[in-house]
């Protein structure tokens, strides 16, 4: 039997606020347990929220980045159930009028020419929970509760169940994260908590119409745990299926020890959390002025972005996706293009020396020792035939350790471009008179030997002869290539 993967995803996004979506506790991540918290983070009694208004800025925000229709008269309902880290006993989340809804996001799997675009089906707010925090000691049977994550602001982008393979979620994903971290509602970090993805996995006979049981794949940490997880539940789902077996809707969790996905709880559906309009915050209305001045304060997407290089700039696809993978990089390759002039070699440098260091010593382009000023400003040396791009890897390892202007490493250190004919012409005499055998390779047709010759000046010069001035004169003592010519 061949099946079709169906597979929709839920992904709840921490904002970056300064305080928490309903007290003024601060949401900053980390500290000593129950430090970041309110009496509103604990439900003491007469407690009341208050809306953040930050909180509803950046969801609109993210909203209208993703391309939805905001929802002019929105609420907040109670999602009621019972966890530990839950000490209300619900938590304030939104049902039946989301903020926002449609939208979606464009993706390009590897390999492939054409995009796919994947709907969303709605984005809501929501408080998050506190964190239950388990004894690792199996002899004491014990856990903890940490309220200091409980009431931080989320949203929760939801998308329609059209994504076909554990590859199409992974771009889904990275795609989402990007546009994220470009409106910079988000540092969308996984490893903290940020970033947080449940996937609905069920699978289908190829030509079926209609959906058939789906399995909850919960709090995925990783996008590789979220690729794996997928993968393995489409398998455990063919083999039930081909013994001809059910199962039950239901919720698991990914054991990334066992690299399997393992049962948690039969699923909820909405009726089982009673959800009611929440009595303690009014209902929202969000005017058409407020969306426009928000959708005005867009900086430009990675998707236009990665175009306008590709179209403006002439860069290839390469280059742009990965000029484009990160804001900051961008923002770096900008700035130095702006002193450069030169979009093609600013990007082999931002792509190849500077993020292959950036990658190598795990740290993000704005702690790199080099700002972007510098490098245009190499570059434009290159470029104006002061330097060579071999006497250019010199400075940019002197331009590491200080910081140093790099036409001030070319002064100090006598590294400009020798231009002197006479001193070059005698060099090139030389080095064709210890090379007779280069010499008599060019006579008899053989042009690969002028790069041995080449290299012969260069060295003599330490790599600081114009090249073009060297091959001129290089070639004006060879004569036309297979033509006997005394030098």
């Amino acid at each position: 039997m061949e099946y079709e993967v169906i597979i929709g995803l839920e992904v709840h996004v921490q904002l970056n606020t300064n305080s928490k979506i309903f007290s003024t506790a601060t949401n900053e991540f980390g500290g000593s347990p129950n430090t970041h918290i309110s009496p509103l983070c604990v439900a003491l009694p007469g407690t009341l929220p208050v809306l953040n208004e930050v909180v509803l800025e950046k969801a609109v925000r993210a909203g209208v980045a993703l391309g939805c229709e905001i929802t002019q008269f929105t609420k907040f309902d109670r999602k009621n159930y019972f966890y530990p880290d839950l000490p209300k006993g619900y938590q304030i989340s939104q049902f039946d009028k989301p903020y926002a809804t449609k939208g979606g996001i464009h993706i390009q799997l590897k390999g492939e020419t054409e995009e796919k675009f994947l709907p969303l089906t709605r984005i809501h707010m929501e408080e998050d929970a506190g964190k239950l925090i388990h004894s690792h000691d199996p002899s004491i049977n014990r856990s903890y509760v940490d309220y200091n994550r409980a009431g931080t602001p989320l949203i929760e982008i939801v998308s329609e169940p059209d994504l076909r393979s554990s590859d199409e979620a992974y771009a889904y994903l990275n795609e989402l994260k990007t546009i994220l971290r470009y409106i910079q509602v988000s540092d969308c970090n996984m490893e903290e908590g940020s970033l947080r993805c449940d996937a609905n996995v069920s699978i289908r006979p190829k030509g079926e119409k209609g959906f058939r049981t789906r399995v909850e794949i919960k709090n995925l940490n990783s996008f590789k745990a979220v690729k794996q997880a997928i993968d393995y539940e489409v398998e455990w789902q063919k083999d039930v299926y081909s013994r001809g077996e059910s199962f039950k809707q239901m919720t698991k969790l990914w054991d990334a020890t066992l690299l399997k996905t393992l049962p948690m709880r039969s699923k909820e559906m909405s009726h089982d959390y009673r959800y009611f309009p929440e009595p303690d915050l009014p209902t929202i209305q969000i005017t058409d002025s407020f969306i426009e001045d928000i959708r005005k304060t867009l900086p430009e997407l990675p998707r236009q972005k990665k175009e306008r290089y590709k179209t403006e700039l002439g860069l290839p696809e390469y280059d742009a996706e990965v000029l484009t993978s990160e804001r900051e990089i961008a923002e770096y390759f900008e700035e130095a293009l702006v002193i450069s002039g030169d979009a093609k070699k600013t990007s082999n440098w931002v792509k190849d020396e500077i993020l292959g260091i950036v990658n190598k010593e795990n740290i993000s382009i704005q702690e790199f020792a080099i700002d972007p000023v510098r490098i245009g400003k190499l570059v434009k040396l290159i470029n104006s035939g002061e330097i060579t791009g071999k006497i250019a890897k010199t400075i940019f390892e002197d331009m590491l350790t200080s910081k140093d202007q790099p036409e001030t490493i070319v002064e100090k250190k006598g590294l400009k471009v020798v231009r002197d004919d006479k001193a070059l012409e005698e060099i090139v005499i030389r080095v064709l008179a210890s090379q007779p055998e280069s010499v008599e390779g060019w006579k008899n047709g053989k042009d690969r030997v002028l790069g041995a010759i080449v290299g012969g000046v260069m060295k003599e010069t330490k790599g600081k002869a114009d090249p073009k001035l060297v091959n001129d004169l290089i070639l004006s003592k060879l004569g036309p290539l297979g033509e006997k010519k005394k030098v």
